[in-house]
């Protein structure tokens, strides 16, 4: 069974057996200190004079504006608090053979290493992966930061799930050191993975604020996970780990307690043999709609 949880994540995560999952991947929010908002808009053809942008062979567009997706990332000083009473229970419920993968930035990375080194032990630490990307604005006051960090931990590290050979190559970056052969077959992936973010024409996007290509949870999932396993993303967000479970022939429990994520999800899974649950959620999604109400009016 493939499960979408409205709710609480850490009251979820609560009622989850002791080591029943294979593999936790979340990507929590990142402590900016802002409100993350993603307009969703859709582009027509305007009337002479009448269009706010240019485009080829100087015809005009009208952008109108489709609503919003959004959700707060400000936790001041509790940082912390707040995401070590939840990788504790992830901790808990990851089989011996299971790995954890937690995504964050730079604000946030070495004190959550810190700590997940106390949880894991510092034996437990399989690496730092760092996803390199290449888009947004570019500062000239410092350094403009065009990476995202992966922290990679295993339950046990004598017998934890690691599937190399089943993630792809990746090309040379100068094929032409290496001769023909080597060039064809390509390289295999290290811990620094040149990725392109969901493009905006991208079929894979949904408008959901900080989604992630499905390219990059297919490298994790195949890598740390076996056909049939259960895999866990607690700050679900667009369901890009469901996406991709499906595809892959893993089962998977995601949670999110933003209406908005559920709403997507249940658009993203339609057909799909998964099932939501949770207060105020149903597959047509109208309760979620409702609850999205409430909490705007809060």
């Amino acid at each position: 069974m493939n499960r979408v949880v409205f709710g609480d994540n850490l009251t979820v995560l609560g009622g989850l057996a002791d080591e029943s999952v294979d593999l936790i991947y979340i990507d929590p929010p990142f402590n900016t200190g802002k409100r993350q908002v993603m307009a969703r808009v859709s582009v027509a053809q305007a009337g002479p004079g009448g269009g706010d942008r240019v485009g080829f062979g100087g015809r005009e567009y009208v952008t109108q504006e489709r609503g919003t997706m959004a959700f707060e990332d400000h936790f001041s000083k509790g940082y912390i608090d707040f995401l070590g009473s939840r990788l504790q229970e992830a901790w808990r419920v990851l089989k011996s053979t299971g790995s954890l993968y937690i995504h964050l930035d730079y604000r946030e990375v070495h004190y959550v290493k810190v700590w997940l080194d106390g949880l894991f032990g510092r034996d437990c630490f399989l690496n730092e992966l760092v996803w390199c990307y290449d888009f947004g604005g570019r500062t000239r006051a410092r350094w403009p930061p065009k990476h995202d960090n992966i922290l990679v931990y295993v339950k046990d590290p004598n017998k934890y799930t690691f599937n190399y050979g089943d993630v792809e190559t990746i090309p040379y970056m100068a094929p032409g050191l290496v001769g023909p052969e080597k060039a064809a077959k390509g390289k295999g992936v290290t811990d620094a993975w040149w990725m392109s973010i969901v493009g905006t024409n991208s079929k894979e996007r949904t408008g959901y604020p900080t989604q992630k290509p499905e390219r990059l949870l297919e490298r994790i999932v195949r890598a740390s996970s076996d056909p049939g396993s259960l895999v866990l993303d607690f700050f679900a967000g667009s369901g890009t780990v469901g996406a991709v479970c499906l595809k892959q022939e893993r089962r998977f429990i995601l949670v999110d307690n933003n209406p908005q994520a559920i709403e997507v999800m249940r658009k993203r899974f339609e057909g799909k043999k998964v099932s939501f649950e949770g207060k105020k959620v149903s597959f047509e999604g109208q309760e979620v709609r409702d609850a999205w109400e409430e909490s705007r009016d809060c």
